[in-house]
């Protein structure tokens, strides 16, 4: 499909009250025509799996056509170059996590970005790093317990930022590792508790809501059932 074709399909589905509404979610709206996830997601299945599209719908610097291009992008196709020119655009959190969720964390670069990115300074670029391992942590289901206790000690090193997107994505991180088995559910909360000891407000929000969740009777009896 032309890259005007899928433009034009985007501002047809778009509802400027929506646009109203994602500043309250803290997206970045001035360049959004305010189509919804699900309508993208339908639009992403209309157009199927299409690499070149996709590096075209990101160059329009179009909210809505950014999202979609990680839905429609192919992650066979993606290189680094491509990774590091993406991650320097990102400017709202739910293309951050849209990129991670949809379309990096099935490359084979997903770990050694993860871990690079999370030690940069830049808000976003930060918040993908861990947002990648939170992404990893729920889809990567071949992946060894050593990808994510390797991700432990960054998540330390991550916790007491207080930038509000940068310690939600630590956090989720954190939750996210610490569900995939009882194995990583004990390193986790091993983790949360380092952290609790860290003299800050972010750290500290960031350990007692990992643990929480992770020492909820709900988790254990999953992971005990399917340990």
């Amino acid at each position: 499909m032309e890259v005007k074709l899928v433009i034009d399909r985007l501002r047809s589905l778009g509802d400027p009250k929506a646009v109203e509404g994602m500043t309250r979610f803290g997206i970045q709206s001035s360049n959004s025509f305010g189509v919804s996830v699900p309508q993208l997601r339908t639009l992403a299945s209309e157009v199927g799996r299409d690499h070149m599209l996709a590096m075209k719908l990101w160059e329009t610097g179009l909210h809505d056509a950014r999202l979609l291009a990680t839905m429609v992008d192919d992650p066979r196709k993606v290189t680094l170059e491509q990774m590091d020119k993406w991650v320097r655009d990102f400017d709202s959190w739910d293309v951050v996590d849209g990129s991670c969720g949809n379309l990096f964390d099935k490359t084979p670069f997903a770990v050694a970005k993860a871990k690079q990115w999370c030690k940069r300074e830049e808000e976003f670029v930060k918040r993908a790093g861990f947002v990648m391992m939170a992404e990893l942590a729920v889809h990567d289901k071949e992946a060894k317990d050593k990808v994510f206790l390797d991700f432990l000690p960054l998540i330390v090193g991550g916790a007491s930022d207080e930038r509000n997107f940068v310690k939600k994505a630590v956090n989720w991180a954190l939750r996210q590792i610490g569900k995939r088995n009882m194995k990583l559910n004990k390193a986790a909360v091993s983790t949360a508790r380092r952290i609790r000891k860290i003299d800050s407000g972010a750290a500290k929000w960031v350990a007692a809501d990992a643990l929480r969740e992770l020492k909820s009777p709900q988790v254990l009896k999953r992971l005990r059932k399917t340990k």
